[in-house]
């Protein structure tokens, strides 16, 4: 059997020096590439296709949240992270394991046996929104979105509206609109809850964008952006306005 392919995702170098020991005693796991930032792991993991990532969490320009959002369909990941003990307890539903810096020899093992039973072939793969749902303490802030090779990273302030566009969501700015390859129900869960508000099944708005609304239907309503945008409002998302704003 050949040996599965590994790749390090850690802005440290002391720490990807570290998994770089460990994994010397495994004939089976090839080292095949690392990297200090998201950027450089995505390219990594474009090119190399790797079946275990070791990844950190906080580290600059990308996240590794952010970069987990941009994998369609992730290998196997090991966080290797100094965030929070209980922040990462909603890890082990999903993650093979996380490593705690600093973490021991014997604890880099419990992580590898772990992570050897997800790479079995049999195994089945993790969605990328399961690997990243439950990790955000806080609403994110920005929405990292991937087109080709080019990343945008976008303000969440600077976000109008969001549309359902089948398998995608269209994040639409007055600079432009973004596709980003992630559901209405994720973004709405990862976004500020006090500024946007899911008002249709196909629609999530801030708030702040809104300029008014006119009674549509016997249920429905329609909201004017101050972009001049016209969104259906439904009675659940009429609701939820009317409760956030105070009517």
């Amino acid at each position: 059997m050949s040996a599965y392919k590994v790749i390090i995702i850690d802005d440290e170098p002391p720490a990807r020096e570290v998994i770089k020991h460990f994994l010397k005693e495994h004939d089976d796991l090839e080292l095949v590439g690392e990297a200090e930032n998201g950027f450089d792991g995505l390219k990594l993991i474009q090119t190399q296709n790797p079946d275990l990532i070791f990844l950190d969490i906080q580290m600059p320009k990308l996240t590794g949240f952010e970069l987990l959002e941009l994998i369609d369909h992730p290998p196997t990941i090991i966080f290797s992270t100094a965030y929070d003990q209980y922040a990462l307890q909603a890890f082990e539903q999903h993650a093979a394991d996380y490593l705690l810096k600093p973490y021991n020899r014997e604890r880099f093992e419990d992580g590898l046996t772990k992570a050897r039973t997800l790479m079995n072939k049999s195994a089945t793969p993790v969605a990328t929104e399961a690997l990243v749902q439950g990790y955000l303490q806080e609403p994110t802030h920005r929405l990292v979105v991937k087109d080709g090779t080019k990343i945008d990273i976008i303000p969440t302030d600077e976000v109008i509206r969001i549309a359902a566009q089948d398998d995608y969501s269209e994040i639409i700015t007055a600079k432009g609109k973004h596709l980003k390859k992630q559901t209405m129900k994720h973004l709405e869960q990862v976004l500020d809850s006090k500024k946007f508000v899911r008002v249709h099944r196909s629609s999530i708005v801030q708030v702040s964008q809104i300029a008014k609304i006119d009674k549509y239907g016997k249920e429905t309503h329609l909201a004017q952006l101050k972009n001049g945008d016209e969104v259906m409002v439904s009675a659940t998302g009429y609701t939820k306005l009317k409760e956030l704003l105070g009517w």
